[in-house]
Formats: structure tokens, sequence, C-alpha cells
């Protein structure tokens, strides 16, 4: 495969397609297990562990054009987001929309 969509289909075939049939298997596997489980609860623990963990590393330790905006306006964002999340009835699509909204304006105002 030639042209400019070869990196598309690599990305298909090596990121995408592999993780799809280990989350199929987990759907598979985890049909009837008791949502307050220990097992259940631990996993989801980590798994929300995990995520704040690499959530706090794009925010602290950031890298490309995320460098220009300030520490303050980026954990700033991460603020407005995560108090809209709770006062709309806990959406996290309103809370990702208003943290990326925030970063976007605070990036434009307060940019190095």
């Amino acid at each position: 495969m030639t042209g400019e969509l070869w990196p598309y289909f690599v990305l298909l075939v090596v990121g995408f397609l592999p993780n799809e049939a280990w989350r199929a298997l987990g759907l598979v596997l985890a049909r009837g297990l008791n949502e307050e489980s220990e097992i259940v609860l631990w996993s989801r623990a980590v798994a929300t562990a995990i995520l704040a963990g690499v959530v706090a590393k794009l925010i602290v330790f950031s890298n490309g054009a995320l460098t220009t905006i300030p520490l303050s306006v980026r954990m700033a964002a991460v603020a407005i987001g995560f108090a809209t999340f709770l006062l709309i009835r806990r959406s996290a699509l309103a809370g990702v929309l208003a943290g990326e909204a925030a970063l976007l304006i605070g990036g434009y105002f307060f940019a190095q």
C-alpha cells in the first residue's frame, strides 16, 4: 500500500484491531459477573488509578504543542472540566467539552 493512507492502515491493523479483540473477549468473559463483587470493584479502581496517572502525566509533563500553554492554565482547564462534570449530572461529555474549551481559550490568551 503506497500513498498517504498507509499510516492509517498500519494504525488500524497494529493499534486498533488487537485491542478490540481483547475488549470483545472481556465482554464475553465478564457477562454474568456481579458488578458489586470484590474483583470487579478492584478492577474498576485500578483502571481509574491508571487513567488518573496518565491524565496527570499529560498535564504536568506535557510535550509538543501543549508545552506552550502554562501549567496553571492546564490545571485550571482540568478543574473547570471536573466542576462541569459534577454540575451537569455527571456528564463526561460536558466535562470534556468544558475542559477542552477552557484549555483552548487559556492557550489562546496565555500561550508563551
